[in-house]
C-alpha cells in the first residue's frame, strides 16, 4: 500500500484512494484525470455550515505516522537472487499472499516504501467474514448488530455482528508470519518492470533490480503495473471520517450505524438539502463508548464523485443536529474509492490483487474482506505452478495466465457484471429513490442481503436476489427500477453474452 509507482515520461496525477492519498501514474492511453464534483458555478453554502465545517477541521491533529517495532529481514541486494514471487505493495492483500506463498517454501520479496507503517484508514467488516478467515483476534471492537435509518420514521435492525479491524494487530500478525516463513523485504518505490521469457525484473527507485518468476501488483488503485485496455469511467465512493472524543451521542453502543439516510439536519440549509436530495450522503458510525465514536459521512456512489468539502459540510450539519459536540479528533481520513469500470486485461504478465485487479465491490465499495479471501486463491495458484515439479515448463506468460484464470473465473466475472449493473442503477437514484431501494433491500431474507454485500452470491442466485428485491419493492420503486434499469440491464446482458472463457 502507498507504493509510489512512477513511469518516466508518462502522465501522472494525484488521486486519493482507499488507504489514504497516493500519487498515481498511468502507462495506458485511457487513464484520465479523476474529477471530483466538477461544477460550472460556485456553490453557495449557508455561512454557519461553513463555519461549523471549519471548526471541525480545526480539531484535526497533525498527522502522526506510526511504525511497527519489527526487525525486517532485508532482501540481499549484493546477490543476484531470483525470487519466486515479488510483491509490489505491503497492504493487507499483498502481505496475505506473501504469507501463504512463503509458507509453502517459495521465496518471496515484499517491496514497499514504508513496510512497517500501520495502515492509516479504518476498516469495518462483518464478523462472520473475519471468522471464516480465522482473524477474529484482529478485531478490536465488535457490535451485536447494525442499524439502518431509512428515513425519519423507518429503522431497520440488522442482526449481523459487525467489527472494526485492529490495523496494528492485523499487520503485526501478518508481518510476524511472513518473517517466520522467510519473506524478505525491500524498502523502496517501484518505477518499472521488465519482462523476459521466464522471469521479470522489478526496477526500484533506489536503483535496485529484483528478478522474480512472478510479479504481483498489490498497490491499490494505481493501475501502473497492471494494464487496462478499455476506457476507465468508474463511479466514486467519497467519504470523510473521524475518530472523535465527544460529549455524547444518541446511538446505542451495542449497535453500529450502517447507514443513516435521514436528512432532517438539512432543513435549515435549503441549498445543501437540495443537493443532498439529488446526490445523497449517509452517516456511517461505530460507537466505541458513550463519548468515543467513529463518524463518517459517505456518498455511496456518484459520477463524478462529490467534493470532499461538500461531504464535510454535510457532516458538520448532521452532527450539529444530532447534538454531537466534538471535543477532540484522534484521527481523520479522506477516502475516494473507484467503483466498477472495466476489468484489467485478462490475462497479462503482471498478476494483480485488490483494487488494481478490479476487486472492489462495484455496488458497495467493499474490498478488504474480499481481497483477503482472494489471497489464498492467488497464493495457491502460484504455489501450484511454481512449486510442483510437474509444472517446471510453465513459466512467464503461461504461468501468469493460469493465476489470472483462477482469480477471475467466468463465475466471478459474471458476478461482478451483476454488481456493476447494481451500481449503474444506484448512480441514477435520488435520495427518495435510494431510501425506497434500501427499504426493500434490507427486507430481503438475510441469505440474500448478506450474500450480496459479501460477494457470496453467484449469477443464478443473484437473479433470484434481483427478483426477490423487485417483489419486496414498493410500486414506485419497481417503476424506478424498470425505467432507470433498462439500459444498464441491456448493457449487462450484452457483456454477459460476449464474455467467454
Amino acid at each position: 500500500m502507498d507504493t509510489l509507482l512512477k513511469t518516466p515520461n508518462k502522465l501522472d496525477f494525484f488521486i486519493p484512494q482507499f488507504h489514504g492519498f497516493e500519487r498515481l501514474c498511468s502507462n495506458n492511453p485511457y487513464h484520465s484525470r479523476v474529477r471530483l464534483g466538477v461544477k460550472k458555478r460556485a456553490i453557495k453554502i449557508v455561512s454557519s455550515v461553513v463555519s461549523g465545517s471549519a471548526a471541525l477541521l480545526d480539531l484535526v491533529p497533525e498527522t502522526k505516522k506510526e511504525n511497527l517495532d519489527f526487525e525486517l529481514p532485508l532482501y540481499d541486494t549484493s546477490k543476484s537472487q531470483v525470487v519466486d514471487l515479488a510483491i509490489v505493495g505491503g497492504g493487507p492483500a499483498g502481505l496475505a499472499v506473501a504469507q501463504q506463498v512463503s509458507e509453502a517454501g517459495l521465496s518471496v520479496c515484499s517491496i514497499d516504501p514504508s513496510p512497517k507503517l500501520i495502515w492509516p484508514n479504518n476498516y469495518g467488516v462483518w464478523v462472520d467474514e473475519f471468522e471464516a478467515m480465522d482473524l477474529l483476534d484482529c478485531l478490536d471492537t465488535t457490535w451485536s448488530g447494525a442499524v439502518v435509518y431509512v428515513d425519519e420514521g423507518v429503522k431497520k435492525d440488522l442482526s449481523r455482528p459487525y467489527g472494526r479491524v485492529n490495523r496494528k494487530q492485523l499487520k503485526s500478525k501478518m508481518l510476524q508470519k511472513c518473517i517466520t516463513n522467510g519473506v524478505k523485504f525491500h524498502q523502496s518505490k517501484v518505477t518499472n518492470v521488465v519482462h523476459e521469457e521466464a522471469n521479470s525484473t522489478v526496477v526500484c527507485s533506489d536503483g535496485v533490480k529484483i528478478q522474480a518468476s512472478v510479479v504481483l501488483d498489490a498497490t491499490g488503485f494505481s493501475r501502473c503495473l497492471v494494464q487496462y485496455d478499455k476506457p476507465y469511467n468508474p463511479g466514486y465512493q467519497v467519504a470523510y471520517g473521524i475518530v472523535a472524543e465527544v460529549d455524547g451521542h444518541p446511538f446505542d453502543v451495542d449497535k453500529m450505524v450502517f447507514m443513516d439516510w435521514r436528512d432532517k439536519h438539512l432543513d435549515s440549509y435549503p441549498e445543501l438539502k437540495e443537493r443532498n436530495s439529488k446526490i445523497p450522503t449517509f452517516l456511517y458510525a461505530m460507537p466505541f463508548s458513550s463519548n468515543r465514536i467513529f463518524l463518517e459521512e459517505t456518498s455511496l456512489v456518484a459520477r463524478p464523485g462529490l467534493r470532499m468539502e461538500d461531504i464535510q459540510e454535510r457532516m458538520a450539519a448532521r452532527l450539529k443536529h444530532l447534538g454531537i459536540n466534538v471535543k477532540r479528533i484522534e484521527e481523520d481520513e479522506r477516502c475516494v474509492i473507484p467503483m466498477g469500470g472495466p476489468l484489467p486485461v485478462l490475462p497479462q504478465r503482471v498478476v494483480g490483487i485488490g483494487g488494481t485487479a478490479g476487486m472492489v465491490h462495484p455496488s458497495t465499495g467493499y474490498m478488504v474482506a474480499r481481497t483477503l479471501a482472494a489471497a489464498p486463491i492467488v497464493a495457491n495458484a502460484i504455489v501450484r505452478y511454481l512449486g510442483s515439479p510437474s509444472s517446471n515448463s510453465l513459466r512467464g506468460d503461461q504461468l501468469s495466465a493460469e493465476v489470472w484464470r483462477d482469480l477471475w473465473p467466468i463465475e466471478r466475472r459474471r458476478q461482478r457484471e451483476f454488481f456493476c449493473f447494481g451500481m449503474d442503477i444506484l448512480l441514477k437514484l435520488d435520495l427518495d429513490a435510494t431510501r425506497r431501494f434500501f427499504d426493500a433491500f434490507f427486507d430481503l431474507q438475510p441469505h440474500y442481503w448478506h450474500g450480496f454485500l459479501s460477494s457470496r452470491l453467484f449469477l443464478p442466485e443473484l437473479l433470484v436476489f434481483g427478483l426477490s428485491l423487485f417483489s419486496h419493492a414498493s410500486n414506485t420503486s419497481r417503476l424506478e427500477i424498470m425505467t432507470k434499469g433498462t439500459v444498464p440491464l441491456a448493457k449487462m446482458i450484452n457483456n454477459l453474452v460476449q464474455d467467454r472463457d
